[in-house]
């Protein structure tokens, strides 16, 4: 059942929000629906529309409390309910344009008084399900930082009375950057988890993917949300080529791309070319970019690497983070060569992916195609300590066993 409130979590939240107009509330509520389920769902059997059942249950309680005293839920709740009585905070009546539950939250979450990061995390918090762990794994911090990020950004809520409403219209574009933001991380977190027991989490996928088309929508003429879908649809097209029938990962070079999604890269190839003849380049056109370079190889031995390489140096200039200069030095690497990757890499600082295993992951990737089989054993190793999924561990430990051999 868990897995099943994780992936409600969002749409019930912000179905939830729009009812009772505060956060907190939404939050307490949902979690007081959680317990119900737990209570009754052994015994009568999980509900065909469970987040229907977590929504009507939330609310309830929620009314409940409203004409109750001595009550065991959480005061925010109490000082809400009044609204949920008549739906009171009517967002369709507001002129936003934005008429997506989950949309809305994402847009009110992502509140200029916060800090751009506290915003990604909050959104990805509250809508998209993540754990404080898997957020932290995104920012490359402490998961203890990220979580007295989220309490002091509710807290700052509270005191300073922010609203939870939508924007007006002219306002959306002053949010636009955080907005992308966490779509793109809900996305990824979906494409690749950083921890669990499976590589994907289609659910996750599948509603950034929707709320890009939302977004998309909305704002039709912005180029870094038409590169944004763009860039979640060509990675989308070969989702389900990236793990074989037991799970495990399939890498880019080795998948089947004749079972690539052809609709999905051609839209994608559409979005793309609409957004470039806008003239106003963004980091989301140039990923997109180098995700149609990846779709439109019929080969892996065709993929344009040093286009790719090149593309990554542009991209650099507009978002310069470990992340990005790592897959620079991967791209060198395979257009010119595993040495000339190695050199890439030599620049990067171990310390800043100490959360991760990207780095040693890469690292042993290239010795290993370099034929340095020491090095890459005991790079494998090194990533062994850092990775957390698990489909991830299967694969690094068939690499280590590969280069133990030689």
């Amino acid at each position: 059942m868990h897995e099943v409130f994780k992936r409600e979590a969002g749409p019930v939240i912000a179905r939830l929000v729009r009812i009772l107009g505060s956060l907190q509330a939404a939050e307490d509520a949902f979690h007081d629906a959680c317990v119900k389920a737990l209570e009754q769902w052994p015994l009568t059997g999980m509900p065909a529309n469970p987040g229907a059942w977590l929504a009507t249950a939330a609310k309830n309680r929620a009314l409940d409390v409203s004409g109750s005293a001595g009550h065991s839920l959480s005061e925010p709740i109490e000082a809400a309910a009044s609204h949920a009585t008549n739906d009171a905070i009517d967002l369709d009546r507001l002129d936003s344009g934005v008429d997506d539950d989950q949309l809305r939250l994402v847009f009110t979450c992502c509140h200029p008084a916060l800090s751009p990061q506290t915003q990604v995390a909050l959104t990805l918090k509250t809508l998209g399900g993540l754990s404080t762990l898997e957020i932290a794994r995104a920012f490359h911090e402490p998961e203890a930082t990220t979580a007295q990020r989220l309490v002091r950004a509710k807290s700052k809520i509270r005191g300073a009375g922010i609203p939870y409403e939508v924007p007006s219209r002219d306002a959306l574009p002053a949010r636009l950057d955080s907005v992308l933001t966490t779509i793109y991380l809900v996305f990824n977190e979906g494409y690749a988890a950083s921890a669990g027991e499976h590589l994907l989490r289609e659910h996750l996928c599948l509603e950034a993917i929707r709320l890009a088309r939302w977004l998309h929508a909305t704002l039709p003429n912005e180029p870094e949300v038409k590169a944004l879908l763009a860039l979640l649809l060509l990675q989308h097209s070969r989702s389900t080529t990236r793990v074989d029938s037991f799970g495990d990962l399939v890498l880019l070079e080795d998948q089947n791309r004749v079972e690539w999604k052809a609709e999905l890269i051609a839209e994608g190839t559409r979005l793309i070319d609409e957004a470039v003849t806008l003239k106003r380049p963004g980091p989301y056109q140039l990923q997109a970019a180098i995700a149609s370079l990846h779709a439109a190889a019929k080969t892996a031995a065709q993929t344009d690497w040093r286009q790719i390489a090149l593309l990554y140096d542009v991209l650099l200039t507009f978002v310069d983070t470990p992340t990005v200069e790592l897959n620079r030095a991967v791209a060198i690497g395979m257009a010119l060569g595993p040495q000339a990757g190695l050199e890439a890499m030599n620049g990067l600082a171990p310390e800043q992916f100490e959360l991760t295993h990207w780095l040693d992951a890469a690292r042993a990737d290239l010795l290993r195609r370099a034929g340095r089989w020491p090095e890459a054993f005991t790079a494998y190793e090194r990533a062994l300590t850092r990775v957390r999924n698990a489909a991830e561990r299967r694969y690094l430990t068939r690499r280590l066993e590969e280069t133990r051999s030689g």
